[in-house]
């Protein structure tokens, strides 16, 4: 983890990022990416097609002791905003990066997370994807030529990482290299858990759930020890259990997003600590 002074604009560079014509023609700029996600003012997007709860508490009313009054509790949307806006001076900008499997989950909280600090949205796989021309064109190359595909994935995340203000949803190739994981280290890095059986049953591919949980545990132990790498891990189980719910879908993006930024709490203030601490009498 590295949390930087200043932002640097959201500017693509215009060199080729892999041999054999995979390139970002210039000028390609992240601001005018089909992957850019605009700072919004109101969200757009599903939150986990989820409804949101709504609770209430009660209060004691001043004018008789045997009068309660039923108040809405506090909005967690607000309680998330809230939080990110008493960490973002702290943050000084640095970029987040979220790893783990790909699922919605990860996807709508990065998004959340963007609104909530008022950072750019990205997602590493889709920029990719992009400069090859399209997802099956991406796919195409890279079993035509996994190197250079692995070339374009680190080329594309060393260019975000030397960016500020940004929120990334990174692909699996982030923690799949040690050059990958030294990139992640110019922000804060955390690992968004979520069992493989809850990925599978948001899966769209089309193939039966039967077809596709094998492969994605097996995806899981595979990249278990890259994802492990992170600064911070977030564990949609953990979240649940915390929150007292037996469901893990009662479990909303602003409860992630809360945790998440929870997390990155600690971590700043650790690293405000350590700096205090190094500072000579």
């Amino acid at each position: 983890m590295e949390i930087i002074a200043g932002t640097t604009a959201p500017t693509m560079a215009t060199q080729s990022i892999t041999p054999k014509g995979l390139k970002f023609d210039p000028p390609f700029s992240l601001l005018h990416s089909q992957s850019y996600a605009p700072i919004r003012t109101s969200l757009q997007y599903p939150i986990i097609s989820r409804k949101p709860r709504i609770t209430t508490r009660s209060i004691a009313d001043d004018t008789t002791s045997n009068t309660v009054t039923k108040v809405p509790a506090e909005d967690p949307s607000f309680a998330v905003k809230k939080k990110a806006a008493g960490i973002s001076t702290e943050l000084k900008g640095t970029s987040i990066f979220l790893v783990g499997m790909n699922n919605a989950i990860k996807t709508h909280l990065g998004k959340f997370l963007a609104d909530a600090l008022r950072y750019y949205y990205f997602d590493s796989d889709s920029l990719v994807f992009e400069a090859a021309g399209g997802e099956s064109a991406a796919k195409a190359f890279r079993e035509s030529d996994e190197k250079g595909y692995q070339q374009a994935e680190t080329e594309v995340l060393k260019q975000l990482s030397s960016m500020g203000r940004l929120v990334v949803c990174a692909g699996n190739g982030a923690v799949q290299s040690s050059a990958n994981l030294a990139l992640l280290r110019h922000g804060i890095s955390l690992w968004i858990d979520v069992p493989p059986g809850m990925v599978a049953r948001m899966d769209h591919s089309g193939f039966p759930e039967s077809e596709v949980l094998p492969q994605l545990f097996a995806l899981y132990k595979e990249m278990r020890d890259g994802y492990a790498t992170a600064d911070v891990t977030v564990s949609l189980q953990k979240v649940a259990s915390q929150l007292g719910y037996d469901d893990l879908d009662a479990v909303t993006t602003e409860d992630m997003t809360l945790e998440v930024l929870k997390e990155i709490e600690k971590l700043t203030r650790k690293k405000k600590m350590m700096e205090e601490a190094a500072r000579p009498f």
